[in-house]
Order: structure tokens, then C-alpha cells, then sequence
């Protein structure tokens, strides 16, 4: 497997890595939420932009991101517009997607962009052709909320996302029971082991799906989401217990 290294991080090998998301309306409130992480031991910065007021106006974007790589500057900032299909907190037109994509994916601002693998081969195509002549990674990803797909159906995305050409295929899906969650991991086992060429990242959310944001790395996610000030996805962890759980559990396999 091929292993994606981002300003020294190496995703994919050793202990899984966790993504913390910020998700201010305002400048103000990023800029607090980004100082807070200052004391906050985390492996990459997820900026989930829709919640941002001014998103609709990429130079006061770009403006925020320069901050807060000024602010963090070790670590990798990944970059994430989730549309209202796949829950995030507004409609937005294609057309206004791609181009604020496109925007952060030549700007030098951010290490890895996310691109949600549905809005068409072509479009994740010229994303991830723009992303990667200017040396940005891309986590390409699907979410459902509803409900948990057949575990065929996930390992089948998640492959599409790799075809396609992402560096870090993700899913996240919602279970209805247990074996929803069982369903998960299995799929996680079977992309890592026959299919994957990339590192993945997979979570089933929710208070039920817990236990796939700290299981999951044993069946073979690289990455996983916790929260510090404030969670971007039901049943995200907070931050420092989650660090305390993988530790001990790598501590345990050495």
C-alpha cells in the first residue's frame, strides 16, 4: 500500500491518525476554535468550510486558510466543502462547488482537498488533475445517513474513489443496529486486504457506530475523526480520550 506523506505525517503506517474539525460561521470564531487546537495534540486539521458565512466569497476563504496555516503550520489542513446531500449544512450548486474546489486546489493554501466521489466522474477527475498538479492530496468521499449499504455496495465506493484516482478513499455510513456496524468493518477487512492501493478511511456514525472510530484502524482505516471544541458528525470522540484509546491499543500490538 502505498503510503500518502503530508509535511512528515505519514498516513497509512504506524498508529492510525486523527482529523479534528473546525466549523465557524465566522472568522472569529475559527481563528478561536484554531487556537484552541494549539494545545491540543491531533495529527491534521479538517477546515469543514460550508459552515462558513462568507464561503460564498473564495478570496475571504483563502484569507481565513492563510491564517490558519500561519497558525498551525505543521500541521496538514485538509479542506472540505460537504454539500447538503451528504450532511452538510446547505444546498450548493455544482457549478459554485467546483469552482471554490478548484480555487483551493491551485491556491497553495491547503495540503489535501475533499471531493465527494458522487458529483460526477469528470468533475472528481478535474479536481483531482488541479489538486495534484499542485501537489494537493485528495480524500475522495461518500457519506449516507441513512443508512448502512450491503457490504459488497461500500467496498464497491470505495474502490470507484481509488479508480478514479483519489490518494485516500472515505466512507461514512449510518447503521441501524449492530450488524450494520459488523457490516462496516467487514468492508473495511475486505478493501484493505484484496483491493486497497491507498490508505482508506471508513466510520460508521452515530452512538452506535462508536466503536468503528477506534476498531476501525485494527480492520484497516488509517484515519479517524475526533473532536475538540466542537463535532462535525454524530458520534465523533472527543480529541484527547481518543488519543488515550489508540495509544493504549498500539502499545498493546507492539
Amino acid at each position: 500500500m502505498n503510503i500518502v506523506t503530508v509535511k512528515q505525517l505519514e498516513i497509512g503506517k504506524g498508529t492510525p491518525k486523527i482529523i479534528v474539525p473546525i466549523i465557524g460561521k465566522t472568522e472569529d470564531e475559527l481563528i478561536d476554535e484554531v487556537k484552541f487546537l494549539q494545545t491540543i495534540d491531533f495529527d491534521v486539521l479538517e477546515w469543514r468550510v460550508d459552515h462558513f458565512t462568507q464561503v460564498d466569497n473564495i478570496d475571504a476563504v483563502k484569507s481565513i486558510a492563510q491564517k490558519i496555516a500561519t497558525l498551525l503550520p505543521n500541521k496538514p489542513i485538509l479542506f472540505t466543502f460537504r454539500t447538503a446531500n451528504e450532511g452538510g449544512v446547505k444546498p450548493w450548486p455544482l457549478d459554485a462547488y467546483m469552482q471554490l474546489n478548484k480555487a483551493m486546489a491551485s491556491s497553495g493554501l491547503v495540503d489535501l482537498i475533499d471531493v465527494e466521489v458522487f458529483i460526477g466522474d469528470d468533475n472528481v477527475k478535474e479536481i483531482i488533475d488541479i489538486a495534484h498538479k499542485n501537489n494537493v492530496f485528495v480524500v475522495a468521499s461518500n457519506h449516507d445517513f441513512e443508512k448502512t449499504p450491503s457490504q459488497s455496495d461500500i467496498v464497491y465506493r470505495l474502490r470507484k474513489m481509488q479508480d478514479l484516482g483519489a490518494d485516500i478513499p472515505k466512507i461514512a455510513v449510518m447503521p441501524q443496529n449492530t450488524n450494520d456496524v459488523l457490516t462496516l468493518l467487514a468492508a473495511t477487512s475486505e478493501m484493505n486486504e484484496k483491493f486497497a492501493t491507498q490508505p482508506i478511511i471508513t466510520m460508521s456514525m452515530a452512538g452506535l457506530g462508536a466503536i468503528s472510530r477506534i476498531a476501525g484502524t485494527t480492520f484497516g482505516s488509517a484515519m479517524t475523526f475526533g473532536a475538540a471544541k466542537n463535532a462535525s458528525a454524530p458520534g465523533q470522540l472527543d480529541v484527547k480520550q481518543l488519543r488515550y484509546i489508540l495509544d493504549v491499543m498500539y502499545q498493546s500490538k507492539a
